[in-house]
């Protein structure tokens, strides 16, 4: 694991949680980097979401630090943006820097009161950690409902000098991300401009965050940001870069909709032969979002009539004598009409950790769309029924 020079990162407890592990992190570039985000598009917005979302607006696309909380998401409360900006203004002096150049982010909980002296207090003991050893630290604070941290690499070549891509999320559910209760954060030593980073980011989030789901659920806090400071002296080309920062992307989408909460199965969905992506697109996670197509798969069932129905439902339009299935390789239906094949043997195969449902539509049509889920299952209705509890 090669991490992006130029980076230091720290995480402790601050008494966010009700369980003792830590719940601050802080991700911090040494130099200011250009930096560029995408939020929520939910209509009911977190307090740090606004903050950044205007501080971002300030600094002009660039940023020195990430604060990240979890356990509190800071949203629909009557003091958040006071403790949104009071949390931001005191990481800024602890590190030298304009309040501008803070990201602030939190996940966890709605609706509950947040303390910001625990921030506060906390901050010169989350500073004094800094250290570029500490990315792993950092990627497990910002967990919730996650079992595992999850974190992507990818490195530019140029010439004889390479640069580091490094992303760390967090996300199990309330996942479907509309722009990512998801946070995403990733940060390159590489040389990017503000203008090429938001460029880049918007299209390669159209391709991972926004094509993966775990219940359909779009969360108030949403937010996944790239830093770039340059250290290893490299600009590659917008292309080169964008195909890594995608690479990463998508890996932390994927690893997010592998954990998705009570999950036993990824769930891969491919559609060709739309009339073009964005009908691609709404097939795929019409079929994604099916409750009966995710607890078919939770249960090995080869109910491929749940697949072509989510389908009918998604909005796009196709013809039903048309649409091809495959479910793990095998063809189970053919021109809209069920195919031959051993229930027993699919069965077995659907017992498999990974899932993969192909929809194909014949005639000329280019739309493609690959889409990630997960399976339902009893666990799931487990972990959320009792979440604040």
């Amino acid at each position: 694991m090669n991490l992006p020079r130029g980076f230091r990162y720290a995480a402790t407890y601050a008494g966010i949680r009700k369980v003792v592990k830590s719940d601050l992190a802080l991700i911090v570039s040494d130099t200011p980097a250009a930096a560029a985000a995408v939020f929520t598009r939910n209509r009911v917005v977190a307090a740090p979401v606004t903050l950044a979302r205007k501080n971002l607006k300030a600094s002009r696309g660039t940023a020195c630090a990430i604060l990240v909380n979890a356990g509190n998401a800071n949203c629909a409360t009557r003091t958040g943006d006071k403790v949104a900006l009071e949390t931001v203004r005191a990481a800024a002096k602890a590190l030298g820097v304009k309040p501008e150049q803070v990201l602030p982010a939190s996940t966890g909980v709605i609706g509950v009161e947040m303390d910001a002296s625990k921030i506060v207090e906390t901050l010169p003991k989350l500073v004094a950690r800094l250290d570029a050893a500490c990315f792993d630290a950092a990627a497990a604070a910002i967990m919730t409902t996650d079992t595992v941290p999850k974190t992507a690499f990818a490195e530019i070549k140029s010439g004889r000098k390479v640069a580091f891509v490094a992303g760390m999320t967090k996300g199990s559910g309330m996942i479907q991300p509309n722009m990512a209760t998801t946070l995403g954060f990733v940060v390159t030593d590489a040389a990017v401009s503000p203008a090429v980073l938001r460029s880049a980011l918007k299209r390669a989030i159209g391709h991972s965050y926004n094509r993966v789901s775990v219940d359909g659920d779009t969360s108030t806090n949403d937010m996944v940001a790239v830093l770039a400071n340059g250290a290893s002296g490299v600009k590659p080309p917008a292309k080169a870069f964008e195909a890594a920062l995608t690479s990463v992307l998508e890996s932390l989408a994927r690893q997010i909709a592998r954990d998705g909460e009570g999950a036993s199965k990824l769930v891969t969905i491919d559609v060709e032969g739309a009339a073009n992506e964005r009908a691609a697109e709404k097939i795929a996670r019409s079929i994604a979002n099916s409750p009966l197509v995710k607890t078919a798969i939770a249960g090995s069932d080869p109910n491929w009539g749940r697949i072509i129905c989510a389908a009918g439902y998604s909005g796009a339009a196709f013809d039903s004598r048309k649409v091809d299935i495959d479910m793990q390789g095998i063809p189970v239906c053919r021109g809209g009409l069920a195919a031959d094949f051993f229930e027993d043997v699919l069965k077995a195969k659907l017992d498999e950790k990974d899932c993969h449902i192909r929809f194909a539509l014949r005639g000329s049509g280019r739309g493609r769309a690959r889409f990630w889920t997960c399976d339902f299952t009893y666990d799931y209705i487990r972990i959320n029924a009792s979440y604040r509890t």
